[in-house]
């Protein structure tokens, strides 16, 4: 299936989601840009270009979530290293939020689309392999519409 970004890329990961994958990753610790190349691509984001990477940091310390200063290196020249700031703490905990209600909206559907699928092939034959833990929350004979409906006013 070919999405609209090519290739079985019908859904993505959210808009901008590079913005809070840097400020996790400089909030669990000092960090320079190299480092921050690898835990991205760790958190998902595979396919990271060095070059927005640098531009997406450039953009944080100017708007101020992240600072940054030069660090002399033993091994090398001086690389930057970023810090996050007050400003950043606050974004970042407001994006954590917001990617919660994504997931559990997200969770929602697959709960429903997992039930679907096993009311349309009640075999095993068909079933993606992380299909059978997924089920698991789904009790026999509930209204998984109707609870779902209820979780989204809650």
């Amino acid at each position: 299936m070919t999405g609209p970004n090519g290739p079985d890329a019908l859904i993505g990961l959210p808009r901008n989601y590079l913005r809070p994958c840097l400020l996790l990753l400089v909030a669990e610790g000092t960090s320079h840009g190299y480092d921050l190349l690898d835990g991205v691509r760790a958190l998902g984001l595979g396919k990271v270009d060095p070059g927005g990477l640098y531009r997406c940091l450039r953009a944080l310390d100017e708007d101020g979530l992240v600072r940054s200063a030069w660090q002399p290196s033993s091994r090398g020249p001086a690389r930057r290293i970023y810090t996050l700031t007050a400003e950043g703490q606050d974004w970042l905990d407001a994006m954590a939020g917001s990617l919660a209600e994504v997931h559990r909206v997200l969770s929602m559907y697959r709960r429903r689309y997992v039930r679907l699928n096993d009311e349309i092939r009640p075999s095993d034959e068909g079933r993606l392999p992380d299909q059978a833990h997924v089920n698991d929350d789904v009790r026999p004979g509930s209204d998984l519409r109707r609870d779902d409906e209820q979780n989204l006013r809650t």
